[in-house]
């Protein structure tokens, strides 16, 4: 037997239901499991970080300075 992994990304609980009733129609297997997507406030956060990398606005710190700029902070 195969397996293969399959996403979809449904809109609502019918499309959900009509996916089962599909896989059970052709004697396939299957299992659901549900994907929780990031919080959307954590993903603004990394992207606003990305856009301040990409800007230059970033602080360099060598690994030797790590611990003094920790307590500096």
């Amino acid at each position: 037997m195969e397996t293969i992994t399959i996403t979809a990304h449904t809109t609502d609980h019918s499309q959900i239901d009509a996916m089962k009733a599909f896989m059970k129609a052709l004697k396939i297997k299957f299992e659901v499991a549900s994907v929780k997507n990031y919080n959307p406030d954590f993903i603004n956060k990394i992207m606003e970080s990305k856009k301040q990398i990409s800007e230059g606005k970033f602080t360099e710190v060598k690994a030797e300075n790590l611990n003094s700029f920790i307590d500096s902070l």
